[in-house]
């Protein structure tokens, strides 16, 4: 990889909204340069993502953030689906806390988005530029040279910027200048129902959850946010005008059926948007890339717009960060669309999916009611909507993965009922866990008591095992590998015998890490899985799962499969 200290950045991001300051602040937090561009003058205002899940908290923690940005949520966001009679169809109100929070949270998001921008601060190599819009990007092969016009308060010229960058990213929303500029496709639907959304302060109602009012009157939203504010969001009809949303009487009557006197509400925010459900085919052309909305535009029905961004940033920036430390080759870049884009087309069909339901007409509406009533008297159909397993799990069946079974690098079948490892194993676990994240339960180490896995295992590489030392099947070129790409050896063990297990293990030839299972939670994960070694990646997914004898030979597949630097000596490559 070309040097890149003669450039003004490492990673040049377009686009200061919530994907493009958490990828900033990831690059920078592991020690590269990132410049992030914004055209606009400040940040936007005014709420418009309302819904934060566990995934991104955990990107949230690793950014360092989550301290700062959790006052301004909302945990255990409760939704109901109701119908035009207000009687509740579904409850989607999911207790899980298999990634260490509560699956649902409602935020505020200019706040956040202001503790985002605020995270740069930390570091001296890294800035934020108000009021440079991009207007060209030229790819020179070892970086890209980025122009920009300056801009007033009042959008007017003042003059052009130029920067230089290894990497640069476009996060600029749904009209991206970046992804035209790399001229692919943006595959989809946009749906012309329009909606009008309105933000006010002093919450009248005081209902802390969300409401979907599938009525086929007219379908509306009511959404209990932090710092007392409430969202209201109405469907137009086809004959009204967008015009008329300018018209207070109008919206008056909107409100009228949720509070009794509309006219004296507080409205912070009031504006017309439609749903799109498009995604990009390609997330990167040579040094340059897309994420966010610039990436894919999600319906908010289930609130994965948000959600899904910051997917992206957590993706992108560990490859990033192997890519700028020259551990990774730049192919390793390529498995991001690979990702990302298959979970992305996923989490947009299920949303489109949800819109469909919420927008139906009299008669739709009538068998939807009916069929709803059925669903919630089936326990197992109930917990489909209450534990929202209809939301897709992002799981990577191509990218940095290892097939459990064949210990090919780069795939990863979900099941392997049937093969050749169901002879040495007596778990009733017939899926593979590869390509999904690891949990994160309490545990504890020597030195920390009750603290989230995530803690311990750290933002870089981790391979554990269960009940022993990881150490006792890796070479003594395996060990070099760990040390060469600093990966976090970990013993994964019952509380009971972590501190017998801190002494046996305490002269191994490579330190390890042993962790206390005080919950039992992982002792539980392995029981139902046909392994007893995992290997994490920086964004806590698991790359590989084998049985401990194979830790040779799936940490091998891993290198493969993320083009990892070997390790070489005056005679060459180790490993």
């Amino acid at each position: 990889m070309t040097a890149t200290s003669h450039l003004d950045t490492d990673v040049l991001v377009i686009g200061a909204g919530p994907v493009g300051l958490t990828l900033a602040n990831l690059v920078a937090l592991r020690g590269h340069r990132a410049t992030v561009l914004e055209a606009r003058t400040e940040l936007i205002d005014y709420p418009r993502g309302v819904g934060l899940d566990d995934e991104a908290i955990r990107t949230l923690r690793t950014a360092g953030l989550w301290e700062q940005i959790e006052q301004f949520t909302v945990p255990h966001h409760v939704v109901r689906l109701v119908n035009g009679k207000g009687q509740v169809l579904a409850t989607n109100d999911p207790q899980t806390q298999e990634f260490g929070f509560p699956r649902k949270h409602g935020f505020n998001q200019p706040v956040v988005d202001r503790e985002l921008a605020k995270g740069l601060d930390r570091f001296a190599d890294s800035s934020l530029h108000f009021g440079h819009r991009v207007i060209d990007l030229v790819d020179h092969g070892d970086h890209v040279s980025v122009t920009a016009e300056t801009v007033d308060e009042q959008g007017a010229v003042t003059g052009t910027a130029s920067f230089t960058a290894r990497y640069v990213v476009g996060c600029e929303g749904g009209s991206s200048f970046t992804r035209k500029w790399m001229g692919v496709e943006f595959v989809g639907k946009s749906p012309s129902t329009r909606w009008v959304v309105v933000d006010v302060e002093n919450d009248p109602i005081g209902a802390p959850n969300v409401y979907l009012g599938a009525d086929p009157e007219r379908p509306y939203v009511s959404i209990g946010l932090p710092q007392g504010i409430r969202r209201w969001e109405f469907m137009l009809h086809d004959d009204e005008a967008t015009e008329l949303c300018d018209d207070r009487e109008f919206m008056n009557g909107l409100l009228s059926r949720f509070v009794p006197d509309p006219d004296a509400l507080q409205i912070i925010n009031q504006r017309t948007f439609t749903h799109h459900g498009r995604v990009a085919s390609d997330f990167r052309k040579g040094n340059v890339l897309l994420a966010g909305d610039a990436a894919h535009l999600m319906p908010v029905w289930l609130g994965q717009g948000w959600n899904s961004g910051m997917r992206d940033a957590t993706n992108l920036a560990w490859k990033l960060t192997a890519v700028l430390n020259d551990d990774a080759a730049e192919t390793l870049l390529d498995t991001y669309t690979l990702e990302r884009h298959q979970h992305v087309s996923d989490m947009i069909d299920v949303n489109m999916t949800a819109g469909t339901v919420m927008k139906m007409k009299p008669l739709g509406g009538w068998i939807r009611d009916r069929a709803a009533s059925a669903l919630n008297l089936v326990p197992t159909w109930k917990s489909y909507f209450t534990e929202l397993r209809f939301k897709p799990m992002p799981r990577y069946a191509a990218g940095v993965v290892v097939d459990q079974v064949t210990m090919e690098p780069g795939t990863a079948r979900a099941s392997f009922k049937g093969s050749r490892l169901a002879p040495f194993v007596d778990s009733p676990g017939s899926a593979s866990p590869v390509g999904l994240q690891f949990i994160q339960p309490r545990v504890n180490t020597a030195d920390a008591r009750d603290v989230l896995l995530d803690d311990v295992t750290g933002d870089w590489w981790a391979l554990a095992t269960w009940g022993t030392n990881p150490t006792t099947y890796l070479s003594a070129e395996d060990l070099e590998l760990v040390r060469r790409h600093g990966v976090k050896l970990l013993s994964l063990i019952p509380e009971t015998q972590r501190e017998w297990a801190e002494k046996q293990y305490a002269d191994s030839p490579a330190p390890v890490t042993v962790v206390g299972d005080t919950s039992g939670a992982l002792k539980r994960w392995f029981d139902v899985r046909s392994c007893g070694l995992v290997i994490l990646r920086p964004d806590h997914f698991i790359a590989a799962a084998a049985l401990n004898q194979q830790a040779s030979q799936a940490l091998a597949a891993v290198v493969e499969a993320a083009s990892l630097s070997p390790v070489t000596s005056s005679k060459g490559v180790l490993a």
